[in-house]
């Protein structure tokens, strides 16, 4: 499994992900490492079909993307049960990954 963790400087979320990703990793009892990749232009954020900071690719896929997400240098924000966040939840990361 290839995990990235794509973000821009300019996003405060992209650190609790990162946390959240880990937890959610140690949880499934899994080492796998995550690759950071800093995103600093409008050609790299189309690049990596990035639908905003922070986002996280398994196997180069965004299971949280939705079909019609525009690209782009901007935050974003995930719905969870509690409602709007900047990051998805360790559950929500621990559905996703456990799936592989």
């Amino acid at each position: 499994m290839r995990i990235q963790l794509l973000y821009f400087d300019g996003c405060p979320s992209w650190q609790v992900a990162d946390a959240r990703l880990r937890e959610a990793l140690t949880a499934l009892g899994r080492s796998t490492p995550v690759k950071r990749v800093l995103v600093t232009t409008a050609d790299e954020a189309e690049s990596w079909r990035f639908h905003g900071s922070p986002s996280i690719l398994v196997d180069g896929v965004d299971p949280f993307a939705e079909p019609d997400a525009p690209v782009g240098l901007s935050c974003r924000l995930y719905r969870s049960p509690a409602g709007v966040d900047g990051s998805p939840t360790v559950e929500q990361l621990i559905e996703v990954l456990a799936r592989d």
